[in-house]
């Protein structure tokens, strides 16, 4: 035997083969061989007929993360394989020449754990001084099975789309289940101290080595031009604002003028930092406060605006977490719903896998319901096509995009 097998339990194979990527530890009959802890396995059903192959982890509750329905090992010729498909589909949407994007996005592109965003534009010195031109690359390596092969997936990296650096930000809370510390530094080349990028006809700041997740939050690159048709001569509350994606481009749309929020100090500074960038500053003011807090404050002063975007960091990690993540959900938009005037829309979202559409939709009429308002949905969106959503994995679909006329009760 070449190669260690994993043999499953009767049924277990249903899910997988409808292309589910996770072998739970409670699903295996029976381990053949040896396997390394990071190692290649191949998956085989109670009947001994093959299921794909996977890197195999002993120390998670996901033993095997499926890479390829057909035996094979993974070595830099499958990542060169891997991110060639996984670039042929952004190319059919987007220029990877000049837009930033995701390049990897872990089991939805076939590679189990990996996280690459790809982002062109100018370095930029602390200073503000401009830079060279370039391509840089954000990754993260999630699972035991990527962590393992750095030095082939840089190198796959390096052949598929030439950058001039990678630096890592492995450090998302997920990879202690996978028995992986945090890890963040520079993998090859170099990376300069933050790369102005163009997104919707504006220019922002992303920072690689201390920015949120990979620096920036290209997910919402489409849904921030859908919030802007909405903007035109509105007062516009942006809400967990981060670097002011959704403000600066209803700003740009002809906003009246842009309220930014975030807890985050270094958040409100990078909003007016790209305010200035973009020549919006006279019209975009943002503050430091907790969210929830500077709600009930304007709903107190009676403020109103036209337009409220609700960007809010995932409530809810995991399962267990639902229920506290409806509660703060419901009460984030009731306070916004209260805020708007009549025929004023909001734009609210949800990043998290476990607080699925449907619950989300749930929350958002029950919030509705309180604030005493109907509301006209406008549009259901999710994330943009650089974060692919495929059948049998609804891990890939995470994000709600939600927007909404609030009207008066009649």
């Amino acid at each position: 035997m070449d190669r260690a097998r994993i043999v499953l339990k009767p049924k277990e194979d249903l899910r997988l083969r409808a292309g589910h990527p996770w072998v739970y530890d409670n699903e295996i009959a029976r381990v053949e061989g040896e396997p390394a802890a990071g190692g290649d396995v191949d998956i085989y059903d109670a009947r001994l007929q093959p299921v794909g192959s996977a890197f195999w982890n002993p120390a998670s509750k996901i033993r095997g993360r499926i890479y390829s329905r057909q035996p094979r090992p993974a070595d830099e010729a499958f990542f060169v394989e891997a991110f060639g498909r996984a670039l042929a589909w952004r190319r059919r949407f987007f220029d990877p020449e000049t837009q930033s994007l995701r390049l990897v996005f872990g089991e939805a592109d076939g590679v189990p754990g990996l996280i690459v965003d790809s982002f062109v534009g100018a370095a930029e010195s602390a200073a503000g001084a401009a830079g060279a031109k370039g391509r840089w690359l954000s990754a993260q390596f999630l699972a035991l099975g990527v962590e393992t092969r750095k030095a082939e997936i840089l190198a796959a990296l390096a052949k598929v789309i030439p950058n001039d650096g990678v630096f890592e930000r492995s450090d998302a809370p997920v990879r202690k289940y996978e028995g992986l510390p945090p890890a963040t530094g520079l993998a090859a080349g170099a990376v300069p101290e933050r790369i102005v990028i163009a997104e919707n006809g504006l220019s922002f700041a992303a920072d690689l080595a201390g920015g949120q997740k990979t620096g920036w939050f290209l997910d919402q690159r489409s849904n921030r031009a859908a919030a802007a048709r909405f903007a035109k001569g509105k007062r516009v509350l942006d809400a967990f604002c981060n670097a002011g994606g959704f403000g600066l481009a209803a700003a740009a749309a002809g906003a009246e003028s842009v309220l930014a929020v975030d807890a985050s100090a270094d958040a409100v500074a990078a909003v007016l930092a790209n305010a200035g960038r973009n020549g919006l500053a006279d019209r975009v003011k943002a503050e430091e406060a907790n969210a929830f807090d500077f709600l009930r404050g304007l709903e107190r002063a009676k403020e109103r605006f036209g337009l409220i975007v609700l960007d809010p960091p995932a409530f809810a990690k995991n399962r267990a977490a639902v229920e506290g993540a409806h509660r703060g959900y419901k009460d984030l938009n009731l306070r916004a719903l209260k805020l708007l005037e009549p025929g004023g829309i909001l734009v609210t979202c949800s990043c998290s896998h476990w607080f699925g559409p449907e619950r989300f939709q749930a929350m958002l009429e029950e919030a509705a319901r309180d604030a005493g308002r109907r509301l006209r949905l406008v549009e259901e969106r999710t994330q943009d096509l650089d974060h692919p959503i495929v059948t049998g994995y609804g891990e890939s679909r995470y994000l709600k995009c939600t927007i909404v006329e609030a009207m008066d009760r009649g």
